[in-house]
């Protein structure tokens, strides 16, 4: 059997390449969503036959007798296609083929509005999770496949929900259809709009974030009368906790931010959550929050560990203040995930007591690490030393960070 998965493009005979053509000419079985099959030119002795899953396309083409077979796909067969599953299984079964790009809807869109796509950020949000602020956070235009729920309105919705609400929207539906519409508009505008199901979404770029070292000067944060973690104990808390780009990070007792603002931004394609009760501090987390551009942080207003019962499972977290219910938080985190890398932060010894016995207790391995600062200040044309208090890291530590 002469095997070809070919992209359809978008879903139409116009958008299908020469060779694809050539092959559906010499196709006896052509296999496929039902849409599909219909956007095809009439052929009186080919055998069409519905089929939309990878394991029921597989298993057609293990029982047919055809001598020339055809799948077809919409889209591009690399750009997030079910053709991706179906050759795994081809593959596995020693079943030779071979695959006919077709046009994606990246390119289709772009090609509408005389703009390259080389440099945008390109996500499925059809059937699959999908955090468009995160997505936007390395400071490029993002590009959506939207399907299911994830529609370009409840995408934008995220965006404004997030403080993005005046970013660019612009929406393709049916591209290349007879039914084609392209509009444009602010994303808060376009989260109180309806579009077809075969839509596509492009969002505008944010200004780059800083991407840098952690560990920002104390000066760039707002601080007022809120306790603040120094810049040289929030490097060595960041690399205590290793946070990866796509992690989800937890800073509890996050204070002014300043932790939950470097975690944030360390897990830039993830999800951080800054934890706190007090008024004020909520304010200036809020403020550095937008001084920052650290749009995937989420405040959550409330006192730990009741305020945790929501949050999705950390990879990371931060304790930087607990209201002596250090225990109760710590169960509270490992109940969402056993694994989760943690530090603790302690200035006197008390607290430094109480988080080894706890950790102990549970079974948890740990370091602690005495970070002590001192910074130079004039004095006399001269400069003096000027100490500023012992800082206890109580980190979390597993076989592989050894």
């Amino acid at each position: 059997m002469q095997l070809s998965l070919i992209g359809l493009g978008s879903g139409t005979c116009r958008t299908l390449t020469q060779e694809a053509k050539a092959a559906l000419d010499r196709a006896d079985l052509v296999l496929g969503a039902g849409r599909l099959l219909a956007a095809l030119p009439p052929a009186e002795r080919q055998k069409r036959i519905a089929a939309v899953r990878a394991e029921e396309i597989f298993a057609r083409i293990r029982e047919s007798d055809a001598e020339a077979c055809c799948v077809v796909c919409s889209g591009d067969t690399g750009f997030y296609s079910g053709a991706r599953s179906l050759a795994a299984l081809l593959r596995e079964a020693g079943i030779a083929f071979r695959v006919l790009p077709g046009l994606s809807s990246v390119q289709l869109l772009a090609a509408r509005l005389g703009e390259p796509w080389q440099d945008w950020t390109l996500c499925s949000a059809h059937g699959t999770d999908c955090d468009p602020v995160a997505a936007l956070m390395e400071g490029k235009p993002a590009f959506f496949l939207t399907g299911g729920e994830n529609t370009p309105a409840s995408l934008c919705r995220c965006l404004t929900d997030a403080g993005l609400g005046a970013l660019r929207a612009t929406v393709g539906e049916n591209l290349f259809c007879p039914e084609e519409r392209i509009v444009s508009l602010s994303a808060s505008a376009c989260a109180e709009e309806s579009f077809a199901p075969l839509s596509v979404l492009l969002i505008e770029a944010l200004p780059r974030p800083v991407l840098r070292t952690g560990g920002f000067p104390d000066t760039a944060f707002l601080r007022g009368e809120v306790p603040m973690t120094k810049q040289e104990i929030r490097a060595a808390a960041l690399a205590k906790l290793a946070v990866g780009a796509e992690d989800t990070v937890w800073d509890i007792g996050a204070g002014t931010g300043s932790v939950s603002i470097e975690l944030a931004l360390a897990a830039r394609r993830g999800k951080a959550y800054a934890v706190e009760v007090r008024d004020e501090a909520c304010a200036l987390i809020e403020q550095n929050r937008l001084r920052f551009g650290a749009w995937n942080l989420r405040l959550v207003r409330g006192r730990a560990p009741e305020a945790l019962e929501k949050l999705p499972a950390p990879d990371a977290v931060f304790i930087g203040g607990s209201e002596g219910k250090l225990s109760e938080i710590l169960d509270a985190v490992l109940a969402k995930n056993p694994e989760a890398r943690l530090c603790v932060s302690a200035v006197t010894l008390e607290t430094l007591a109480a988080a080894q016995e706890i950790l102990s207790a549970r079974g948890l391995d740990f370091e602690v690490t005495q970070i002590a600062v001192s910074r130079s200040r004039p004095a006399g044309g001269k400069h003096l030393l000027l100490a500023n208090n012992p800082v206890f890291l109580i980190a979390s530590c597993r076989e592989e960070d050894r």
